[in-house]
């Protein structure tokens, strides 16, 4: 199974989720790692390095912890689309339209389009949005 997961479902595995059955979804995902093939847009690196400086200044979180955390993730088999913002830009811009979601969001569902992938996320929009698609979500 090809699944791509946004920013959400990955700090899940660093921050608790007020549902317990969040954590736990978290949890499978992370440990099934290399037994499936976790895709990310590009712009996920950014999304994932903004809320762990954000949770910093607020002290959710401290630095050191930040710095584990992005390394544990460099070492996960998760790829990185390799197509640019700027060919996908239309499609993305597309998509947010006709769903209602923000750009970023749309670049997950795009690419879960463009590579016939689940979508994990706990964002309620995006999933919304996949299941308008026919996207499989990851449960």
């Amino acid at each position: 199974m090809t699944v791509v997961i946004d920013a959400s479902m990955a700090l899940a595995w660093v921050f608790e989720r007020e549902q317990a059955g969040d954590s736990a979804l978290a949890g499978r995902l992370l440990e099934a790692c290399g037994e499936q093939a976790l895709w990310v847009p590009g712009l996920w690196h950014l999304e994932l390095a903004n809320a762990l400086l954000v949770a910093e200044r607020r002290g959710v979180i401290a630095a050191d912890a930040s710095d584990l955390f992005l390394d544990r993730l460099r070492s996960l088999p998760i790829r990185t689309d390799a197509d640019g913002a700027q060919e996908r830009q239309l499609r993305v811009f597309a998509l947010a339209r006709i769903h209602g979601l923000s750009s970023y969001n749309a670049a997950y569902l795009e690419l879960a389009q463009r590579l016939g992938a689940t979508v994990a996320s706990f964002d309620r929009r995006l999933k919304h949005a996949a299941a308008d698609l026919s996207l499989a979500l990851y449960r």
